[in-house]
């Protein structure tokens, strides 16, 4: 019978020890989706104000559903060069001290930019730098790397100081700019935008799960899997009385990359209550001495039982104030109740023996709380399954509860049967806010990119199985930059509800539309007859959007460019249906806009065909396969060369030397521009230093630059280092901008180009003429050149009307006392026509063609020895 009773205690602690392990999992687990919901937020929005991101943790109301969190906030990765204004902005949010500790060599730091709630010890965290810290560092690349929320070793949060029985660690979930999970690990850790990170304290994380679960387990985690007091990240200290125990199991946590070691040890006090009290070893004549023996126990037991409680390690009912606990007697009336019924219920906790509780239970509900009190009457010691009721508070409202029950009859100090309930309305509430920032476009209210995948996913899988055919379209708004730009992102953002509010109007309700991003929207057609009918529903839609409509007193009209792939006949695979309908959109697009195409397999050879080239162009990026050639530039009144303008080259493999036009746009889409802008210039310096040395003073460089190089936010920045670093004079450059740039933000290219003046270089306006430019604009513009766009050069002297715009951008530019040159220059014709109307420079294959290093030193040498034109 003995051994029958220790079997039955050691499956008890095993059970315990068991549903703790799952309880803890779990836990954190809820963690993970919390802060992968708040990680939802960058990918919908791009950039989460500090208001809107103290909102969203306010709603998650932490504090009660979350206990250990010491908080939620978010880690941005900062540039060095920008850290002045990431600085002043943060500070200009109120902010006022923020400052990035501790300063290293960069080039990136990782501060703590968010923290909510925005307690006083929460904010000494602002501006830490958490990946200074190897701890912190290792447990951020693999989050980076691998695109998993990751847990970091045991550590001391920054905002506290030492204490051993509040251990800590941070969870850290990636942010990656666009909001997408690249594939590739390089794209990974060139495209992470930040971190979203939550702290906690392990006691007050676990403290309330092993008061709930195992109050009388003497419970213990290790990180790493090791025994040693340097990784205790928590200790129950049940045990420390007497180092006796019965039992002992020893489990593995692993939770975001990180292997705990959680250890559950028997109690004397845990012996006492899960054993039989009544052995039936008292038989015959034994039965008096094993009485005796049997009470010289209990009084030990209980001796040490009391002597936990005083110590205030008795967590049966003080697990804290998420929950309402209620101690009842026998016939079920309640004796106790904790304070935190006030704030949950609004019940005095003193008045709660008066209530009738069956009347604040829902009818529906009362039989199984009933049921449940019945069954821990009959298993004195053990935690019943969870019950989950309606219970009205003083206000007369319903909440959704949730709790057990435990019979705690001869317990010393409870003496009764435990309720522990906890309040899920708002948990409730909160999650389902949390549902809606995870899977809904925040400004429009579609589905986001997260949620769409899953219901492309689905219709992928039924047409899949019935054959029935869907369809899959991708919108964008043709011209919404400009819109946005100009109006602002208000109006943008009012133009985008709009647009889903139309979207909406057009499909049917078992369709789907979602917002991707940016002016970039979906479709997803579940059930068509066929590819007809998905043009019909296209045109539809452009019918629908091609239309004019107010913006901040501006009337504005907007178009859409539509790609469509059908399924299954295309593809079975989402991502795949996702990349061909994008496709088949900027097929669209290069048709001329506003108009539709469906996929095509001959688009995704020419894709294919682009992405090797882009692979190409990064390997001869790294490879250093890029030079300059040169075109000097020629002073019509002297008739000498008084500069240059440096050609970008790329020496390919196969194609021998290719020219810029041939690679200029597709290093603007992949983003590779400003890294060629940048090693073009440094070479442009270098050459114009060398070309010096050599005798040739005061020439001057022109170098070009798109306007996706001139909008970088770190252009300037870069002009600023290069020249630095190369000791070039700032008077010897030349920075060639094209006209198009005129239709960017007035107010950030006056500072651009204002900043840039100030550096001493000169400023050219290039391709004059062929688009549109405001008069106003070169009046207030720190410009010094211009240049003529040279598709009217080419038609001179024989087109009337190329000559009389050549010779009115001539007559303006001298008005404006502005220099005026004239490119691609071929003939002597046009030559005589430039001089006569008083044009000041010139270049062109006339006088040369582009010419390497060599070729121009020899160039030069010749042109000073005799005159270039007789």
């Amino acid at each position: 019978m003995i051994r029958l009773v220790e079997d039955r205690t050691e499956a008890r602690f095993r059970t315990q020890s068991l549903q703790l392990k799952t309880a803890i999992e779990e836990r954190l687990l809820n963690y993970e989706q919390v802060l992968a919901g708040s990680a939802g937020l960058f990918a919908v929005a791009g950039e989460v104000s500090r208001e809107a991101w103290r909102e969203y943790v306010e709603k998650l109301d932490i504090n009660r559903y979350y206990p250990g969190i010491q908080g939620i906030g978010y880690v941005k990765r900062v540039d060095v060069r920008q850290m002045a204004d990431h600085i002043a902005s943060v500070r200009a949010e109120g902010v006022h001290d923020y400052l990035v500790t501790p300063l290293g060599a960069g080039p990136f730091y990782y501060p703590m930019v968010y923290l909510e709630p925005s307690t006083d010890r929460n904010r000494r965290a602002l501006g830490y730098d958490a990946f200074s810290d190897p701890i912190h560092r290792e447990a951020m690349e693999r989050a980076r790397d691998e695109a998993v929320p990751t847990v970091t070793a045991k550590v001391v949060l920054v905002q506290e100081e030492l204490a051993e029985d509040q251990a800590s660690f941070l969870m850290y979930y990636p942010v990656y700019q666009g909001g997408e999970i690249p594939e590739i690990r390089a794209e990974r850790r060139m495209m992470l935008a930040g971190y979203v990170f939550s702290a906690f304290r392990t006691n007050n994380l676990l403290d309330g799960i092993v008061g709930l679960i195992a109050p009388f387990l003497d419970v213990r985690i290790y990180d790493n899997g090791v025994v040693s007091r340097d990784n205790v990240m928590y200790s129950s200290n049940l045990g420390s009385l007497d180092n006796e125990f019965s039992f002992e199991m020893s489990q593995t946590l692993t939770q975001g990359g990180r292997n705990w070691l959680l250890q559950t040890r028997s109690t004397p006090a845990f012996d006492y209550l899960a054993s039989d009290p009544r052995p039936p070893i008292v038989l015959g004549s034994g039965l008096l001495i094993s009485l005796l023996l049997f009470l010289f126990v209990l009084a030990m037991v209980r001796s040490r039982l009391m002597a936990q409680i005083s110590a205030g390690r008795y967590r049966a009912i003080t697990e804290g104030a998420a929950n309402v606990t209620l101690v009842m007697n026998p016939q079920g009336e309640p004796l106790y109740a904790s304070p935190s019924s006030l704030d949950i219920l609004g019940f005095e906790p003193d008045t709660v023996a008066e209530l009738d509780f069956e009347s604040l239970v829902h009818a529906d509900d009362w039989g199984q709380l009933q049921r449940g009190f019945e069954d821990s009457m009959k298993s004195p010691g053990k935690q019943m399954p969870i019950i989950r009721a309606r219970i009205r508070d003083a206000a007369g409202r319903w909440r959704d509860m949730e709790g057990t029950y435990t019979a705690m009859l001869k317990v010393p100090g409870v003496n009764g049967v435990v309720l522990s309930l906890r309040d899920l309305t708002q948990l409730k509430a909160a999650q389902s806010e949390l549902h809606r920032l995870a899977f809904y476009d925040p400004l429009t209210g579609l589905a986001n990119r997260q949620l769409f995948r899953d219901r492309l996913s689905h219709v992928v899988r039924r047409s899949r199985r019935s054959s029935e055919p869907a369809a899959l379209m991708f919108l964008d708004l043709d011209g919404f930059k400009r819109i946005n730009d100009t109006l602002g992102h208000d109006a943008g953002d009012e133009l985008l509800v709009q647009v889903a509010q139309w979207l909406v109007g057009c499909v049917r309700e078992e369709d789907s539309v979602a917002r991707l991003g940016g002016d970039e929207f979906v479709v997803l057609l579940s059930r068509i007859s066929g590819p007809d009918a998905a043009g019909t529903v296209a045109e539809t839609i452009l019918r629908r959007l091609c239309q004019r409509l107010r913006l901040n007193d501006h009337e504005v009209g907007i178009t859409v460019s539509i790609g469509i792939t059908m399924i299954p006949h295309d593809s079975e695979d989402p991502g795949t249906l996702m990349k061909y309908a994008d496709l088949a959109m900027y097929r669209a697009k290069e048709l001329g806009r506003n108009t539709y195409q469906f996929f095509t397999p001959a688009m995704n050879i020419k894709a294919a065909r682009r992405l090797l080239q882009q692979e190409e162009l990064a390997t001869a990026l790294e490879g250093d396969r890029f030079e300059l050639h040169y075109q000097p530039k020629i002073d019509l009144a002297t008739e000498r060369v008084i500069g240059v303008e440096a050609f970008l080259r790329w020496h390919h493999p196969e194609k021998g030397l290719v020219s810029a036009q041939q690679f200029i746009g597709l290093a603007e889409e992949t983003g590779l521009i400003v890294r060629l802008g940048e090693l073009a210039l440094r070479q442009a310096c270098i050459q114009i230093q060398a070309l010096e040395r050599a005798g040739f003073e005061s020439l001057k460089m022109a170098v070009n630059f798109s306007v996706r190089q001139l909008t970088d936010p770190g252009f300037l920045d870069m002009i600023r280092k290069v020249i630095t670093e190369t000791g070039v004079s700032p008077d010897c450059l030349e920075l060639e901008m094209p006209v198009e740039l005129l239709n960017e933000d007035p107010r950030m290219l006056r500072e651009l180009l204002v900043s840039l003046n100030d550096l001493g270089v000169c400023l050219i306006l290039d391709d004059f003429g062929a688009g549109s430019c405001s008069l106003v604009s070169l009046q207030q513009l720190p410009l010094d050149v211009i240049k003529i766009d040279h598709r009217f050069i080419r038609d001179i002297p024989y087109n009337v009307s190329a000559t009389d715009v050549a010779s009115a951008v001539i007559a303006l530019a001298r008005k404006l006392h502005l220099t005026v040159v004239a490119e691609g220059v071929e003939t002597l014709q046009q030559l005589s026509f430039l001089k006569s109307a008083g044009c000041a420079q010139c270049q062109g294959n006339l006088f040369s063609y582009p010419l390497d290093e060599d070729a121009l030193i020899g160039f030069l040498i010749r042109q000073y020895e005799k005159p270039l034109i007789s």
